[in-house]
């Protein structure tokens, strides 16, 4: 028999929806907010972007398979390669891709929220300059801690 707080999660999750362009928005604004205030700093003038999916051209650039391959995605002129706008130049960007974060979340135990601040993280970390492998170095050696 269930009790009344399984009820009331069971009841939660019937009316539950998934969360919108909005939500998964809000998630990044309060993750980059929790930053250290050195590293936004250092990412002053980066957009932060949600959209439900990456463009055909993104999905083709990148190689994916799917349009579920990419999660977020760093756009622009990071500051290891000087990162001064010139004319003409896209401002730049971290792209953050609703559907495939929450098809990824569904088959991870892990938070959404978690999720979206290491995925925006992981794309800030390329505007600092920082490779894929560069960054699972890191964090592969703060597992280890």
């Amino acid at each position: 028999m269930r009790d009344a707080g399984d009820a009331d999660a069971v009841s939660g999750l019937a009316a539950a929806r998934a969360p919108d362009l909005a939500a998964i928005e809000a998630l990044a604004e309060a993750a980059f907010a929790a930053l250290p205030e050195d590293f936004r700093r250092l990412c002053a003038g980066v957009a932060i972007h949600v959209e439900d999916f990456p463009d055909a051209d993104t999905l083709a650039e990148m190689g994916c398979e799917t349009e579920f391959d990419l999660l977020g995605l760093f756009r622009g002129v990071g500051l290891a390669q000087g990162g001064d706008l010139v004319t003409g130049q896209m401002p730049n960007a971290v792209w953050l891709y609703r559907r495939p974060l929450l098809d990824y979340w569904a088959e991870y135990d892990e938070t959404l929220g978690d999720l979206v601040t290491h995925v925006l993280v992981h794309e800030i970390g390329h505007h600092f300059g920082l490779s894929d492998d560069d960054m699972a170095r890191i964090e592969a050696a703060a597992d280890r801690d």
